[in-house]
């Protein structure tokens, strides 16, 4: 294995999730769990 100098390690990308991503995962989640909702309990969206 090599071993990077401070130069190289500055060139290095990736390997992290980014802050977009953890949110449109969440956004997903939680539209999800809405749908759901919705559908077990529809006296909610009825009134």
């Amino acid at each position: 294995m090599k071993v990077l100098a401070n130069e190289e390690l500055m060139k290095v990308n990736g390997g992290g999730i980014g802050l977009q991503i953890a949110a449109g995962i969440a956004a997903v989640g939680i539209f999800l769990i809405g749908v759901l909702d919705g559908f077990l309990r529809p006296l909610a969206c009825n009134k």
